[in-house]
């Protein structure tokens, strides 16, 4: 598991295989494709996300793509899109956007091309 503290603040895209703890900040798109996301209370994280499961507890404005499920805990608040199998939202969190779940093979296409597409 790897663990973004809380002092840490991250401008691009953070790529890793293990399950990630963001508690810090990122800007830019977080990918995780076999693992899990958590986004601990604290966190902000401004760019799409990309994981099997995403659990939020802090804030996030942008894209969530999960191959499993979201999971917005009490007092986290989400702005953005979410295509994922399953969507969670605990009383007491706040979420501001859309959820399209029968969207997420085209989500998660897309990603991948636009990933390409900066990798070259």
């Amino acid at each position: 598991m790897n663990i973004i503290g809380k002092t840490v603040v991250v401008k691009g895209e953070v790529l890793t295989r293990e399950d990630l703890t963001i508690e810090g900040q990122i800007e830019g798109p977080v990918t995780c494709e076999k693992g899990a996301v958590t986004l601990a209370q604290g966190c902000r994280v401004n760019g799409r996300v990309i994981a099997s499961d995403i659990t939020i507890f802090g804030r996030v404005d942008g894209h969530l793509i999960a191959t499993d499920v979201v999971d917005v805990r009490p007092e986290a608040a989400v702005t953005g899109q979410v295509n994922s199998v399953r969507f969670i939202l605990h009383e007491g969190a706040s979420f501001s956007g859309r959820v399209e779940p029968q969207h997420l093979e085209a989500a998660l296409r897309v990603a991948k091309f636009r990933e390409r597409e900066r990798a070259s």
